[in-house]
């Protein structure tokens, strides 16, 4: 077992959320679509946020980004977000020519002050195993097709060390603000499974 992934904790912590659920609902004391709302609305809108804020601010200010490419914990932390005790950050960014994605193999560690609630394809076993030893063809389920020569990276968090992508700026958003770049920047372009979208929702 690799001490650096408390995967039985989670493991336990998720049965003991699922056991608790069934038993609310059970007895009618929480709806089960407002409890899927809840979990979307800090999934899919806060914490992912939060990250965004970082991509963007990195986009527009060339000192912060270099700050955050040396030390991603500083760098996120001067804007409120302060990742699990004793996990650090690090911070990988995409270029032309290099393309990292970011997994958890044992467990499912995860940058939760920036991505929020992680969805539940990063803590699948499928997603886990493969995209180690098949990234290409699980990027391209994603529906992510890379050219040939870009390499793919692919980087395993663990409990001591969490992983955020830094995407490329898309054609087309120069010029915006930090306000409309955080609108384009989406959950998963900061995993690595897919690409900011250019405005207007172009590619």
């Amino acid at each position: 077992m690799d001490d650096h992934h408390d995967h039985s904790h989670l493991s336990d912590t998720e049965l003991r959320v699922r056991a608790l659920e069934s038993l609310l609902t059970d007895k009618g004391l929480v709806d089960p679509a407002a409890l899927d709302d809840i979990v979307d609305h800090y999934e899919n809108k806060v914490g992912p946020r939060n990250g965004a804020k970082v991509v963007a601010r990195a986009w527009t200010d060339p000192a912060f980004k270099k700050l955050l490419l040396e030390d991603a914990t500083a760098a996120i932390g001067s804007l409120g977000y302060v990742g699990t005790q004793g996990a650090d950050m690090v911070v990988l960014e995409n270029t032309e020519s290099v393309h990292n994605v970011t997994v958890c193999t044992l467990c499912s560690c995860y940058p939760w002050s920036v991505l929020g609630l992680p969805p539940a394809w990063y803590k699948s076993f499928p997603f886990r195993a493969r995209l180690v030893k098949e990234p290409r063809a699980v990027l391209q389920e994603f529906g992510l097709e890379l050219d040939d020569d870009v390499e793919v990276r692919v980087w395993d968090s663990t409990a001591e060390l969490r992983y955020l992508v830094l995407p490329e700026q898309p054609d087309g958003s120069e010029g915006m603000s930090e306000d409309e770049l955080i609108d384009l920047v989406t959950r998963n372009s900061m995993i690595g499974t897919e690409k900011v979208p250019a405005p207007g929702g172009k590619t």
